[in-house]
């Protein structure tokens, strides 16, 4: 099985606002860059489609280390929250709905055809790759900006 190396971040002007993501795979010595956004969003909905988009470039089945500065993702996924909601229809234990249940079904159905190891690093700490991803969500959320 192939190892990747996937670097991602989200950004987003204003909370909801326009919003973008960026994407850095690195499988030995190739590198694939791709970024995009949407124009209403929330910082953690493009901090998911990040992670959404680099697992699904993928055209097989590989092993994934995913890093990435946002706790809501690796919380989410490594504490298991996101399968709990989904096997509570999308509700949480305080009985609230859980929020992008249209995302984190996309990413945990991703899981299952990935190994996935998440490894959170800070944000803005001088990360070579989580600087470009930043950049290139930052950029991205620009461009939606109305």
């Amino acid at each position: 099985m192939k190892h990747v190396e996937i670097y991602t971040d989200g950004a987003c002007s204003g909370n909801p606002g326009s919003g973008g993501y960026g994407v850095i795979l690195r499988y030995g010595a190739m590198e694939k860059e791709v970024a995009g956004g949407a124009k209403d969003t929330t910082n953690n909905r493009m901090e998911l489609m990040g992670a959404i988009v680099g697992l699904e470039t993928l055209n097989e089945r590989c092993s994934v280390n995913l890093y990435t500065d946002s706790r809501y993702l690796t919380d989410g996924v490594t504490k298991g929250w996101a399968k709990g909601w989904r096997a509570n229809g999308w509700v949480k234990k305080d009985k609230k709905p859980a929020l992008n249940p249209d995302l984190w079904g996309r990413l945990l159905d991703l899981l299952e055809r990935h190994e996935v190891k998440f490894i959170w690093i800070r944000g803005h700490n001088a990360h070579p790759e989580n600087e470009r991803c930043d950049r290139m969500a930052v950029e991205q959320s620009q461009k939606y900006k109305t």
